[in-house]
């Protein structure tokens, strides 16, 4: 897949660009704070309709106006030439595909996948594990409507059962989301079992491209508690009202899950130095893509915001020759990319306004 042409109104401080994209590689150059990250932004909801700075879609449109629009023309292996439409108002969103306004958001979700490769990802790891589970969540639903469909259930399940908890809720009111909760915990669980597992060895073959030989990587899924039924998890509930009531909220679940990235056989969060994080977290991000690409047979955009500068030309030409399938990427950064032999075609950002200028290679 690859973007063809991007357009934008009044999204955060992008008054009115469009950007026509040739080739593979585009890059975005411009001093910090003129709109670079935002346009990666408005790229990235194509996936999952949601920002990956987890933003909240309000703060997305410009002040003072009423509403965000985005406009996409992508190339797609399966689907040919598509155009996809967004709008952003205080309400909510609507998305239409050819015109043709979608009614069900989860009927678009994982259809155009991209990936983002942050700076902010060296929080993945010293993060809260709801970062990562955020990631993870973000990562299975995008390529599976059940898991979606689950997770959203749940959380709306344990929205209410910890409404009722900080209100002294029945036992029967507190037992009716209860059981709400069990059935999609289960399926929750069951997924991320084997998404996990999947991932972890597309993630151990991009960190081998990515590093020296002798180092390994590895990713588990750590559950807050191993539950291997809906009735098991609606007795583990059931148990906890007592201390759940005390605490006003219920301490378990999978909503406490977590993910482990290790390196050499030990946890990376505490033995991995700076520029071992950094590898490992791209290639978590390339895993991702791998695991896209393997799940829908579309090769996803990279969207790369200010981290190739980060890396030192070995392991920056490690990352270009680790890449599978000459995906699109459009990158940021302060100053244009180094001449490397690779083709870019450079945007100038400044002030909320887009330019194309000259290709560079």
């Amino acid at each position: 897949m690859r973007f063809r042409q991007i357009s934008l109104q009044n999204f955060r401080n992008l008054a009115l660009v469009s950007a026509e994209m040739a080739g593979r590689r585009h890059f975005l150059t411009g001093a910090n704070g003129q709109g670079k990250t935002n346009f990666l932004e408005a790229a990235g909801l194509v996936t999952a309709l949601r920002s990956f700075r987890g933003a909240d879609p309000r703060t997305m449109i410009a002040f003072g106006q009423p509403q965000a629009d985005a406009a996409f023309v992508l190339e797609h292996e399966q689907l040919g030439e598509s155009r996809l439409t967004l709008t952003l108002t205080p309400k909510g969103k609507a998305v239409a595909w050819e015109q043709t306004n979608v009614a069900r958001l989860a009927d678009v979700i994982g259809k155009f996948p991209t990936v983002v490769l942050s700076s902010n990802d060296n929080q993945f790891l010293r993060g809260a594990p709801s970062v990562r589970r955020r990631w993870f969540d973000l990562t299975l639903a995008a390529m599976d409507p059940e898991y979606l469909a689950a997770l959203q259930s749940y959380h709306r399940a344990l929205a209410e059962r910890n409404s009722l908890l900080k209100t002294h809720g029945s036992p029967a009111e507190l037992a009716a989301f209860e059981r709400e909760m069990a059935g999609p915990a289960a399926i929750l669980v069951a997924k991320r079992q084997a998404g996990a597992a999947e991932l972890d060895g597309f993630f151990l073959a991009a960190h081998a491209r990515l590093v020296p030989e002798g180092e390994t990587a590895g990713l588990a899924y750590v559950p807050d508690e191993v539950i291997a039924s809906a009735e098991q998890m609606f007795a583990s509930l059931a148990q906890a009202r007592s201390r759940d009531h005390l605490l006003k909220t219920t301490e378990h679940g999978p909503h406490r899950d977590d993910l482990e990235l290790g390196l050499n056989g030990r946890p990376a969060k505490q033995y991995a130095s700076e520029g071992q994080q950094r590898c490992l977290v791209i290639a978590l991000r390339l895993a991702q893509s791998a695991y896209f690409k393997a799940k829908s047979g579309v090769t996803p955009v990279l969207l790369c915001d200010d981290v190739l500068g980060e890396l030192d030309p070995v392991r920056r030409a490690r990352f270009w020759a680790s890449l599978d399938g000459e995906p699109q990427v459009i990158a940021t950064g302060t100053s244009p990319p180094e001449r490397d032999g690779s083709e870019w075609q450079v945007f100038r950002v400044a002030a909320g306004a887009i330019t194309a200028g000259t290709k560079s290679a």
